[in-house]
Formats: C-alpha cells, sequence, structure tokens
C-alpha cells in the first residue's frame, strides 16, 4: 500500500535525491542543493511545499508546488514545479495520486493546476493528456537570469 506524506526537513535529501535522477533522465542537471531546498521550503517563510508517495516507509516519488495566481481567470491555481516518480513505483498510479493529493492539501483551494513539461518528453506528455492536461495557450516561457537580470536591475 502507497501513502502520500508532507515532506519535512528531514526528508531534504530524498527530495534532491529525486530531483537528480528526474533531471538525469532528461540529460539535464539542476541547481539546487540541500541548503536551498531547506532554506526556500522549510524556513520560516517556505516558497514551496512538498509531499512524497511512500511504500512501507520507502520514497518512491515526490511534487513540488505553489500558488499561482491567474489575472486572466481571477482565481488562485495550483502550480506543479515538479513531480517524479522513481522507476520502482511506476506503474502504481502514483503521478495521479500526487498530483491529486497536492489539489487536496493546498490551503489555498485552487481551482485549476499547472505545470510545464519539455516538448521532448513525449511520455510525460502522453501521461497528461491521458489525464486531461491540455496546452495553457500559445505562449512560451520566458526567464531573464544571470547578467540580463543584473542589468535590469541597474538603475
Amino acid at each position: 500500500m502507497t501513502t502520500i506524506r508532507k515532506a519535512a526537513a528531514a526528508d531534504v535529501p530524498t527530495l534532491l535525491r529525486f530531483l537528480v535522477a528526474m533531471a538525469a533522465e532528461t540529460g539535464e542537471a539542476i541547481g539546487s542543493t540541500e541548503a536551498s531546498l531547506l532554506a526556500h521550503g522549510f524556513g520560516p517563510s517556505p516558497r514551496f511545499h512538498a509531499l512524497l508517495a511512500e511504500r512501507a516507509g520507502d520514497p518512491l516519488g515526490l511534487i513540488l508546488y505553489f500558488p499561482e495566481y491567474s489575472t486572466w481567470r481571477g482565481e488562485i491555481g495550483l502550480f506543479v514545479q515538479d513531480v517524479y516518480v522513481s522507476p520502482a513505483g511506476r506503474g502504481l498510479g502514483l503521478g495521479r495520486k500526487l498530483l491529486a493529493a497536492a489539489m487536496v492539501r493546498a490551503d489555498w483551494q485552487p481551482q485549476f493546476l499547472t505545470l510545464m513539461v519539455a516538448r521532448k518528453n513525449t511520455a510525460a506528455r502522453a501521461f497528461y493528456a491521458a489525464l486531461g492536461l491540455s496546452l495553457r495557450d500559445e505562449a512560451d516561457q520566458m526567464i531573464l537570469e544571470g547578467e540580463g537580470l543584473a542589468a535590469l536591475m541597474r538603475p
């Protein structure tokens, strides 16, 4: 039997291990560290929430999420930053369970769920489509960081 529970500060090494594994599966790397996850998710003003899926105390998956406000909808939603199920947990319905658990446990009563998926991740795209997720719109997400961000911040 699998259970889903709120992640605690002591779970940060497990969260990081899963995030590194998820990135490795797509040929990428992450910038998060145990220290950054601890500070941003479990400090005095947490910026994300995390749940772990387990079977007999063995972690099998995670979801990291936070509130999102949509001016277009006039409602607050739930943005899924990361959802990952380990190879040992796949085929048990944990991806769906993690998404549903995040919606239920969010104390802001989200009216929609948003997530991003890489265009090349066809397995994830098929999974999300089977759940009923669709493309949000035709916009592409953009980011400003590094020197560009520093330049913006200069007077």
